[in-house]
């Protein structure tokens, strides 16, 4: 079996990311990319990140919905990380920065205290949680026509790009997160609709399962981080002059505008 040159990937695509161009998937150049060679490469991307005078905003998760698992015939979600140059603070996603965006609203947790080991459970999330708050995120795989396999998109960061955080919140014992509605706009027409239940049954448990995921590594999450727990509709594209509107019961709207 040869061994998977995990920096080198890291940096196909970190290039592939700043110049703003796709490039081919590596499990099309690579005969075996397993889970863990996928994560070690996603961990050499963000280093690569930080090295470049960027900062860790938070951590996301992926495929947390039983429909989008099934799909790619997963059991658990994937998981990544949020540079604090991905987070927009003015609503507007500048396109010739993308390759072939995509958004999708985004349950956030706001991190009051750390989340550490491997037997976080949801409970330890809502005592550990400041607020949760609306978003959207826009996603945008760094591969050819947005086609890869689970280990690619691993790889890439989860196609993280860019996220939305509203200004409204509540306390993550003030709502039922699992009845918590979700209605997702498009060029005002609604796209699609959902509860935090979409997310496994329970947005907490997903922010469990990732707290545990980074525990296996000796890692945590930190106290002032946004954490994605997921989307519970379908990612929509986004082009010039798309404007795109998250609208949940008790958090606010968000809205997001593709700008060229």
């Amino acid at each position: 079996m040869t061994s998977i040159d995990h920096s080198h990937w890291a940096q196909y695509l970190f290039d592939s990311a700043t110049g703003a161009r796709e490039v081919q998937a590596i499990t099309k150049q690579v005969d075996d990319l397993s889970i863990d060679d996928a994560y070690a490469i996603q961990a050499a991307l963000l280093e690569l990140h930080l090295a470049n005078g960027d900062s860790l905003a938070g951590a996301k998760l992926g495929l947390t919905s039983a429909a989008k698992q099934e799909q790619m015939g997963v059991a658990e979600p994937v998981y990544g990380w949020v540079p604090e140059a991905t987070v927009i603070t003015d609503g507007i996603a500048r396109l010739d920065e993308l390759i072939h965006p995509r958004c999708e609203p985004e349950i956030v947790f706001i991190l009051g205290e750390d989340l550490a080991g491997t037997n976080v459970t949801g409970d330890d999330v809502l005592d550990a949680t400041a607020r949760v708050v609306g978003g959207i995120e826009v996603i945008d795989s760094r591969y050819e026509a947005f086609s890869f396999t689970l280990t690619d998109v691993i790889a890439d960061n989860t196609s993280a790009a860019r996220v939305v955080i509203g200004d409204e919140g509540v306390g993550p014992r003030d709502v039922d997160l699992l009845t918590l509605g979700c209605v997702f706009e498009v060029d005002g027409k609604i796209t699609g609709t959902a509860t935090g239940a979409a997310l496994l049954g329970d947005p907490a448990d997903c922010v469990a399962l990732l707290a545990n995921h980074l525990g296996k590594h000796g890692q945590k999450l930190e106290a002032g981080w946004i954490i994605m727990a997921g989307a519970p509709v379908d990612a929509r594209p986004l082009g010039a002059g798309t404007v795109a509107t998250a609208r949940y019961s008790h958090l606010g709207s968000v809205t997001v505008t593709g700008k060229d």
